[in-house]
């Protein structure tokens, strides 16, 4: 163990939410979030106009929320670009989403590709959606939660996925 390790900063929600800015916390490290784009802001716009259609179509109480703390823990807060939530939801979301989408970045391609897949895997995220709007590589990648890991099911430039979601068929198109 180096000496960054043994002094990493460490701090719980409760001190988290009394900061200035936006912040995520995740095992007790914080990490700031940056103003997204004009280009990442068009494409959770889309997201949630295509993925609330496809689940009014099923009549099922699913929710799609962009921007929103997803409390995890006393030491683990995170805010995905877009969320997909089943069940009677509260004011602050504690229950486990069946579905995330980070719009990844080039300053964000560790957090979304390492630590956030790492804890949506661990917290038992049923879809986990990868969407890089980059102009030289613009794709999409979707996971897959089965028997606990995360398969890579989808990894395509422009064609719709259709995810299964309480039984219900939800085709959308990410880009």
């Amino acid at each position: 163990m180096g000496l960054a390790d043994r002094y990493l900063p460490y701090y719980t929600v409760e001190e988290r939410n009394k900061w200035q800015g936006d912040w995520e916390l995740i095992e007790g490290v914080p990490y700031a979030l940056v103003s997204p784009s004009v280009e990442h802001q068009r494409i959770v716009r889309n997201l949630i106009v295509e993925l609330d259609k496809e689940i009014k179509k099923c009549g099922i109480k699913c929710e799609v929320i962009p921007n929103i703390d997803y409390y995890i823990s006393e030491d683990t807060v995170i805010r995905p670009d877009v969320i997909v939530i089943c069940g009677n939801i509260r004011e602050k979301i504690t229950t486990t989403p069946q579905i995330i989408f980070e719009v990844v970045s080039p300053s964000s391609v560790k957090m979304d590709e390492h630590i956030k897949y790492e804890l949506y895997e661990r917290e038992g995220v049923g879809y986990y959606c990868l969407v890089y709007p980059f102009e030289d590589r613009q794709h999409v990648k979707i996971y897959h939660l089965e028997n606990n890991r995360y398969n890579k099911v989808f990894e395509t430039i422009e064609e719709s996925f259709e995810f299964n979601l309480n039984g219900c068929k939800l085709r959308v198109k990410i880009l």
